[in-house]
C-alpha cells in the first residue's frame, strides 16, 4: 500500500496529536495538525442553548477549509500525517446535537464531505475511559484543556460512540491499536513496532494490541 496520506484519530486524551507528531517525524512526513481554537467551545462545555450546533458548524467548516486547502496546494504529493479524519465530525455531532439540530447540520456535511480527500489508512487509537481519564488528569496543568475539560460522563459517551463508529468504519484501510499498555509518543521501540505495522497493512481492518514496553 502507498501511504500518502495517513490520519490518526481516537477520542479525548487517547494520545493522537503527540503520536501524529512523532509518526511526522519518523516517516519524514508534512504534519497536518486539527485547529481546534473554537470560540464557542467554552459555551458548548458551559451548556449554553445553542452552543452545541455553533460549535459543531464551526468545527465542519475548519475541517472542511483546511482539509480541501491541502488539496488544491497538492501538499498530497508528500507524505502527510494528519491528526484526525473529516467524518470524526458525525461523531461530535450525533453525540451533541437534537434532531432538529442534525438535520441542518446532515444537509451542510452531506454538500461539503465530496470535496475531502480520503487518506490512504486510518489508525484509530483505543483506549478503556478510564485510562483516558487518567491521561487527562496527567495534563492536569494545561490551562487550555481547564477551560473545556470534559466531565468523565461525557468522555465515557464519547469513547462508546468511538468505539462504535469504527466498528463499523469501512471507507479506507483501519489499523485499530489498544493503547492502554504502550505509549508510542514517547517509547521508541513501541513505535518502530507500529511504523512496521502501518507499513504492512492492506486493505481492510487489522486490530493490533502492542506488548508491553
Amino acid at each position: 500500500m502507498e501511504l500518502r496520506h495517513l490520519a490518526i484519530e481516537g477520542p479525548i486524551g487517547v494520545g493522537k496529536s503527540a503520536l501524529a507528531e512523532r509518526l511526522a517525524s519518523r516517516l519524514d512526513a508534512a504534519l497536518v495538525r486539527e485547529d481546534a481554537d473554537n470560540p464557542f467551545l467554552t459555551d458548548f462545555y458551559g451548556a449554553r442553548p445553542g452552543a452545541a450546533l455553533q460549535a459543531q458548524l464551526f468545527y465542519l467548516l475548519n475541517r472542511h477549509r483546511q482539509l480541501t486547502a491541502l488539496r488544491q496546494t497538492d501538499l498530497f504529493s508528500q507524505s502527510t500525517v494528519c491528526d484526525y479524519v473529516f467524518e470524526k465530525d458525525r461523531i461530535y455531532a450525533y453525540l451533541n446535537l437534537d434532531d432538529n439540530e442534525l438535520f441542518i447540520y446532515q444537509r451542510l456535511y452531506d454538500l461539503l464531505s465530496p470535496d475531502v480527500p480520503a487518506p490512504d489508512l486510518v489508525v484509530y487509537l483505543q483506549a478503556p475511559k478510564e485510562v483516558l481519564l487518567r491521561r487527562l488528569k496527567g495534563r492536569s496543568n494545561d490551562p487550555e484543556l481547564d477551560a473545556v475539560r470534559p466531565s468523565p460522563e461525557y468522555l465515557r459517551e464519547l469513547n462508546e460512540a468511538y468505539q462504535h463508529f469504527f466498528f463499523h468504519y469501512s471507507a479506507t484501510p483501519l489499523l485499530v491499536v489498544e493503547t492502554s499498555q504502550f505509549s508510542p509518543a514517547a517509547d521508541d521501540q513501541a513505535l518502530d513496532d507500529l511504523v512496521r505495522q502501518i507499513q504492512s497493512m492492506g486493505a481492510g481492518t487489522r486490530y493490533y494490541v502492542p506488548r508491553h514496553s
